[in-house]
Parts: C-alpha cells; sequence; structure tokens
C-alpha cells in the first residue's frame, strides 16, 4: 500500500507488510497466529507509521511478547481469533499470581490494546477481546519519603576522600534539589548547565524539555565535581559533556545510581524502601508542605497534568489540618 504526497510517495513499508498479510488472511483460508514475525511487523508499524520512539517500540513488543509466552507456557492457541477475553483474563490473573502489580498490569493492558487496534486495522482480527478488560484498579500507592534529615545524613556520610565521593555527593544533592528523573540525572549535559542563571536545561520524558531551578549550595556541589573529581577522568568520545561519569569515562546507568542510593541508605540504617525516585517524591512532598504553588511543582516535575502531580505527591494530615485552621472561618481557633 503506498500513499501519494504531493508526488511523493510515502509509507513505503506498508508494501512488504501487506505482502506478509496477503500471505496469512482468511481469503487464502489459512490461519493468523501471534508469533514473532507479526511482532516484528507490528514494530515497523509503530514506528513507521505512528513515529514512536524505540523504547516505546520495545515497550509495547514486550507486552505483546509477554502475552505469547503465556499462551506457549499455557498450550494455548495462539491463532488470534481464537483468542477471546477468557484468555485474556487468564492472562492477567496469572500477572496477579506472579506479584506484578496494578500499574505494570495496565501498562501490559495498554500495550494489548494497541495491538489488537494493530490487528484489527489489519482486517487480522474480526473482533477485539481487549475492549471488554476493564483496567485493574489502581489505588493510590505513594512512595516512601525521606526527611530532610535522613537525607543530609546521607549526604554527609558520604566519604569524599574516595573517587567517586563528590560525585554521589552532587547526584544526591541534584537529585533532591531539582526533583530529577534518574534518567533526566544521569542524561544531564554540562552544557545544559546554566550557573549564571541558577537553572538546569532538562529533556524528560518524550523528549520535552524544562527549564528546573537549582539552589546556590546544589550548584556549588555540583562543580566542585564538574571542576574538581571529574577532571581526572577522560570521558569516552561519546560522554564528553555528560556530567555524571564512571570510572571508565562512560555514563551511569539507572542500576548504578540505585546501588549507589540503596548503599548510603544501609550505611545509615534508613529502613524505608527507598530508590533514586524517592528523592523525586521528597523533593515535591518538601515543596509542598512548606506551601509551594502546586502548579509550580508540577512545572519543575515536568507533568503535562496536575493530576499527575496531586498523585503523585502527597501532603500530610497534619498540614491539612494548619491549613483548614489558618484559613477557613469554622476552623480558626478564637
Amino acid at each position: 500500500m503506498r500513499h501519494e504526497t504531493k508526488g511523493r510517495e510515502t509509507f513505503e513499508f506498508r508494501v512488504p507488510i501487506f505482502s506478509y498479510f496477503c500471505k496469512n488472511k482468511a481469503m487464502d483460508k489459512q490461519p493468523v497466529n501471534i508469533s514473532p514475525n507479526l511482532i516484528k511487523h507490528y514494530a515497523d508499524y509503530l514506528r513507521l507509521e505512528l513515529s514512536l520512539s524505540d523504547n516505546s517500540v520495545e515497550a509495547y513488543c514486550h507486552d505483546v511478547n509477554l502475552f505469547l509466552q503465556y499462551l506457549e507456557a499455557e498450550k494455548v492457541s495462539t491463532e488470534i481469533n481464537s483468542i477471546k477475553k477468557g484468555t485474556i483474563d487468564n492472562f492477567f490473573a496469572y500477572l496477579l499470581d506472579l506479584n506484578i502489580g496494578a500499574t505494570s498490569q495496565a501498562r501490559i493492558l495498554s500495550g494489548l490494546k494497541s495491538f489488537w487496534r494493530y490487528l484489527t486495522q489489519e482486517n487480522l482480527s474480526e473482533t477485539d477481546p481487549t475492549l471488554l478488560i476493564p483496567s485493574p484498579s489502581m489505588g493510590r500507592h505513594l512512595p516512601e519519603v525521606l526527611s530532610y534529615e535522613e537525607i543530609q545524613k546521607m549526604i554527609d556520610s558520604i566519604d569524599l576522600s574516595q573517587p567517586t565521593g563528590h560525585r554521589n555527593k552532587a547526584m544526591i544533592e541534584v537529585m533532591y534539589g531539582c526533583g530529577l528523573r534518574v534518567s533526566e540525572l544521569i542524561g544531564l549535559q554540562i552544557s545544559n548547565i546554566y550557573r549564571e542563571d541558577g537553572f538546569l536545561r532538562i529533556i524528560g520524558k518524550g523528549s520535552k524539555e524544562r527549564l528546573v531551578p537549582i539552589g546556590d549550595s546544589s550548584l556549588k556541589i555540583l562543580f566542585q565535581y564538574i571542576e574538581g573529581a571529574r577532571l581526572h577522568i577522560t570521558p569516552k568520545p561519546k560522554y564528553t559533556d555528560t556530567v555524571f561519569l564512571n570510572s571508565r569515562g562512560t555514563g551511569l546507568t539507572r542500576q548504578m545510581v540505585f546501588l549507589i542510593v540503596k548503599d548510603l541508605a544501609d550505611r545509615n540504617d534508613i529502613t524505608k524502601t527507598i530508590s533514586p525516585h524517592t528523592f523525586r517524591h521528597s523533593f515535591a512532598t518538601h515543596l509542598l508542605e512548606g506551601g509551594a504553588n502546586l502548579l509550580a511543582v508540577q512545572q519543575m516535575l515536568g507533568h503535562s497534568s496536575v493530576s499527575t502531580t496531586e498523585i503523585y505527591t502527597h501532603i500530610s494530615d497534619e498540614l491539612l489540618r494548619d491549613t483548614l485552621t489558618t484559613y477557613h472561618p469554622r476552623f480558626k481557633k478564637g
């Protein structure tokens, strides 16, 4: 299938995919099965026709592959038109048995819905069984929050005599001081630090850019690392502008940051279940508890909707009561 746009042909990738479909459609009386080959064509569709990023394509295909693995393990037919609502219900019951939470289940369901939209669009499926599957109840799961004292204790415990000490201190300062996602932290570029203005230019989800203020003390610690310990590392060509480097001169991984945070928590006898994301949540919570404007916090976190910020953060019962006591006439003390 080709489309003409101002004299140019577009979507030429559809020709080989269409040929594949023709060999497998009901017109040839051949059943169509979920298979690695079909998932590959689905990936091409996501990448070329919907223009999704490689990460998004990988995530969607992972969900379909997970479903295919379940069908094969349970010896359930992989023929598309034999898959009914009950098959998918059993799949999600299987996920529940594996202790996969509601958030992950909702993402997987979204992936399967996308896959079946593709199948019905290409006339490979007679019906869409995912339309009858309700989204899992998400609840309001709130991650742990570190107190300011706990965060300061972790920072103070970092051994600055070690080669990685100043780097780790700067990382914690930036994560907590700016509320960054771990992906934003490890992707931070020196050229995106506006030292004189006190801002970081952050590339967030979906390549969306935002400016996040950074406090003087955090900025000072950050440049103590950049102009100190980092100078003793020779960056690989690809990482010359990356702020946080490992000893080999390449960027850090999410897992490395997680292990650094976990080690600091263990050394300070902090028993809360924490991760790099905990510093982001603590950043937002402490701001709101201090009276910050919710819309300002939304902008700093890079949320597209304020409702996401409301779910992501929580306000202590004490702050809610203090707010009512201060502002509501029925709560004001006489």
